[in-house]
């Protein structure tokens, strides 16, 4: 906004004083308040005594009559202009540079013209109640007035310089009126047309950077100060505006709106600028494109990228690599570099533009699939542990070890055998390209307990074990450590399944050996049968030792 002058009075304190009586005031002049003309009579250290006709001696300061490098420009018998402004101890008090301006004054009022319309440079060397003395860079002394000074009554003032606007000469007194309030009253309604013309217009304007600030910058549009917020300078969004411009750089601005209560008139630099998601819109740029970008700013979720015309795209993490355990994009992208990446959403309306780095780059479960198959045994390391198994990472992708499959003991568990980090040796049994999932074992790559079992029994064998788990379909029969087998409902014989419980001893028979499934059978009914058997080549046995009477008839009958 324009410049706010924390100087500036509202003048109520001085309304009520009479003008006549500040310029009384001020341009009251004391019967000695004239120049005259001395002669130099004596120097006497500090002082210089000055003939000015008055049967006495004045005083004036050695000090007004010293050249810069502390030479005096006057001596004995010289002749020079003074003016008298005081007395002490009967002595008048002389001055040879209020002398001077009041030369410079006159000289100033008989050239001045009634008709112009002057501004000057002053600067503030003494006050009185009723405003200020000031003088120019030619040593010409104006009055400035205390209502016409739109400034606070402080020391700090006293050598301060401002410009200011004649707006009184008073000839018979000799001074000249100047007002600073002027000035900043005509600078006031010329920002104010200015800014009305400004707020009114849809024009781009040339500014210059003034100042820079952590939400924005101060941009000069003709004299006026607007502001052009840190979201208003780049389609990309809030940038800081410091690594972008510096003081003096000349910026296209637009005006977007203007508050007049609070003279707050703000620009925008990107309103003047070709809007790029129309341009992205007309050249056509679609989802699955390919483009160069460079890396702005890594954040740990992602990275902004820059597309080269003004806006910016965003690299989400997940959107880095086909790793799913990636940490920190730094470990993969750095800043400044330059990349190819794949267009996967374009939303012009929203203003947001994401793209993939990794779809890029093969599928690792494509890669796996190349180098792998089921049946295949490969080493992979422990990514995971969860209370279901353990994922196994294998090349670049993660296979399950379940549970069930990590160990043939049934109580086994994943997190009690392993930690992260691990190394294990795994045999592949599923890959599912659909879903994208990998299937592992363990125990496939030891001999199972069944298998160690099998080797020392046959189907036929009569075994005994513990009723472990009963289902609507049968009864599975613990028969040694990790080794279950299957009674089916219809193999239990004359068994009452509903008068087994957990825990029973039950014989039965081996009916069935699956070595490739690790499965077993049994069977209470062969068990029967295997038994009747038994009983009916008992008998058989036992009747070849026997002679009947069939046999003798039939030995006779074969003698005739």
């Amino acid at each position: 906004m324009a410049e706010v002058n924390t100087e500036v009075q509202n003048g109520s304190e001085f309304e009520d004083l009479d003008f006549e009586t500040l310029l009384e005031e001020s341009f009251k002049a004391k019967e000695d308040d004239v120049t005259t003309t001395g002669v130099v009579v004596a120097i006497k250290g500090d002082e210089v005594f000055i003939d000015v006709d008055r049967k006495i001696e004045g005083v004036l300061q050695a000090s007004e009559v010293t050249d810069k490098d502390g030479n005096l420009t006057v001596k004995e018998g010289d002749t020079i202009e003074v003016i008298i402004t005081g007395n002490r101890g009967g002595k008048p008090i002389l001055s040879y540079k209020q002398a001077q301006r009041k030369i410079k004054v006159l000289e100033f009022i008989e050239n001045y013209d009634e008709n112009s319309d002057t501004t000057v440079n002053v600067k503030i060397i003494s006050k009185n109640r009723g405003g200020y003395i000031c003088v120019d860079e030619d040593g010409v002394e104006y009055f400035m007035p205390r209502s016409q000074s739109a400034l606070r009554d402080s020391n700090n003032i006293i050598g301060r310089s401002y410009k200011a606007k004649i707006f009184k000469i008073d000839k018979e007194n000799n001074s000249i009126l100047i007002s600073r309030k002027k000035i900043l009253d005509d600078e006031r309604k010329i920002k104010k047309e200015l800014v009305s013309k400004l707020a009114q217009s849809s024009d781009i304007i040339e500014g210059v950077v003034k100042k820079i600030t952590t939400y924005g910058m101060f941009v000069d549009v003709g004299g006026v100060d607007g502001l052009v917020h840190y979201s208003e300078i780049s389609y990309k969004g809030p940038v800081n505006p410091s690594t972008m411009f510096k003081e003096g750089d000349k910026v296209p601005v637009k005006v977007i709106s203007y508050d007049d209560e609070k003279r707050h008139l703000s620009l925008s630099i990107k309103a003047a600028l070709p809007d790029p998601w129309k341009e992205i819109a007309e050249n056509g740029l679609e989802v699955g494109d390919v483009i160069e970008v460079t890396i702005n700013n890594i954040e740990p979720y992602g990275a902004f990228v820059d597309l080269g015309n003004d806006i910016e795209g965003f690299l989400h993490i997940s959107e880095i690599s086909w790793d799913k355990n990636i940490k920190n994009p730094k470990d993969y992208i750095s800043e400044g570099e330059q990349i190819a990446v794949e267009v996967i959403e374009i939303d012009t309306k929203e203003r947001r533009l994401r793209v993939s780095l990794k779809n890029l780059k093969e599928k690792p479960f494509d890669e796996f699939k190349k180098e792998f198959k089921v049946g295949d045994v490969a080493e992979g390391e422990v990514t995971t542990l969860t209370n279901f198994g353990a994922f196994i990472k294998i090349g670049s992708v993660e296979g399950l070890l379940h549970n069930e499959d990590a160990s043939w003991d049934r109580n086994s568990r994943c997190k009690d055998m392993f930690k992260v980090g691990d190394k294990v040796e795994v045999k592949i049994i599923r890959i599912d390209p659909t879903e994208e999932k990998i299937s592992l074992s363990k125990k496939e790559l030891e001999d199972s307990p069944i298998s160690q079992y099998t080797k020392e029994h046959k189907v036929g064998d009569i075994v005994t074990g513990k009723v472990r788990d009963i289902k609507d379909f049968g009864v599975f029969v613990q028969l040694e450590d990790n080794v279950d087998a299957l009674i089916r409902k219809e193999d239990l014989g004359n068994t009452n399944m509903e008068d087994l419980k957990i825990g029973d001893t039950i014989e039965a028979a081996l009916d069935f050996i699956d070595n490739r499934r690790n499965r077993i059978r049994l069977s209470i009914r062969r068990l029967s049968r295997q038994k009747e058997r038994a009983v009916l080549n008992e008998i058989n046995s036992e009747n070849d030792d026997k002679l009947t009477l069939g046999d003798i008839i039939k030995e006779q009958l074969s003698d005739n």
